[in-house]
């Protein structure tokens, strides 16, 4: 749906790539690699994201880069369009909330680093979280959102030890339990 919206595929990767995840920083060159798009058509759309204020930029030696402007009034929305474009709404409606114990909701993969992919990589953290109920509603998100899930549960402790051994971890948040 996204691009009926927006024409440019380069844009949706951007827009993918810095505000899907507001931790993403990028420079060009990598940017070129990672696409597999001329540095041109890249340059292009960086720039009018930039002159409109919907990206930041820093320099480090010689290197420009980019990141999201959290501060822009768009942000919030545009973040909102791209979850809602991905069905990661679906999955906390149909997921997230009809789990019981769970305390937090991560994306991890390529949707964590901002890249698009069919693969959704998930992480749900709780104890006592019914798995075969999972599983029925992971194979109904996955037929709604027309995207494979693949997940990984952990109990508190598991997940705290997960994270120790974590030389990079890349998770986004996706939902946490306003009571943890």
């Amino acid at each position: 749906m996204l691009d009926t919206l927006i024409t440019s595929k380069t844009r949706i990767k951007l827009l993918l790539k810095f505000f899907l995840n507001s931790n993403s920083r990028s420079y060009l060159r990598n940017l070129e690699t990672e696409f597999g798009e001329s540095t041109n058509a890249i340059r292009l759309e960086l720039n009018k994201f930039e002159h409109a204020g919907l990206l930041k930029t820093e320099l480090d030696g010689n290197k420009k880069y980019f990141r999201a402007n959290t501060s822009h009034p768009l942000f919030k929305d545009i973040n909102n369009i791209l979850l809602k474009h991905l069905g990661f709404d679906q999955i906390i409606e149909r997921v997230v909330h009809k789990l019981g114990n769970l305390d937090m909701a991560y994306i991890t993969g390529d949707f964590a680093r901002g890249v698009d992919n069919n693969m959704i990589d998930l992480i749900f953290v709780g104890d006592g979280i019914n798995k075969e109920f999972l599983i029925r509603l992971i194979d109904k998100t996955e037929n709604l959102i027309k995207r494979k899930i693949r997940y990984v549960v952990f109990g508190r402790n598991e997940f705290t030890d997960f994270m120790k051994a974590q030389k990079d971890s890349n998770l986004l948040i996706l939902w946490q339990n306003e009571s943890v």
